[in-house]
């Protein structure tokens, strides 16, 4: 699976489940850490760790693709989940605030995504 494809349905995953604030950064041009960064917030950190749990179920069942790391899944204040060329940050919104990932890597291109269109 190609790395924006890959974005685009943490994305909606994301999204599907009432993630907030979902951001899909490429960071291709700015980095060599990956590709995109996927950021998303939750209202509290339970649900943190249903998103998660949510993009590792699906990712696996469905494509079997499973993140390389999860780095923050006990304290569920900020979870990283490593797809190697995409990083998902799951962050409780009060957490997402301090870090303020969007302003240190505003050179980064936001992808605009589409949340009306099926998932196939």
């Amino acid at each position: 699976m190609e790395s924006y494809e890959l974005a685009v349905k943490i994305a909606k995953l994301l999204d599907k489940k009432k993630a907030s604030d979902i951001r899909v950064l490429k960071i291709r041009d700015v980095s060599t850490l990956g590709d995109y960064f996927v950021i998303a917030s939750a209202s509290n950190k339970s649900h943190v760790q249903s998103l998660s749990d949510e993009i590792d179920f699906e990712l696996g069942h469905n494509y079997g693709v499973k993140p390389r790391r999860v780095e923050g899944y006990s304290s569920a204040n900020w979870v990283l989940m490593d797809y190697s060329d995409v990083i998902v940050h799951i962050f409780y919104e009060e957490t997402r605030e301090f870090y303020s990932l969007e302003r240190l890597w505003s050179d980064a291109k936001i992808e605009e995504i589409d949340y009306s269109e099926e998932e196939k």
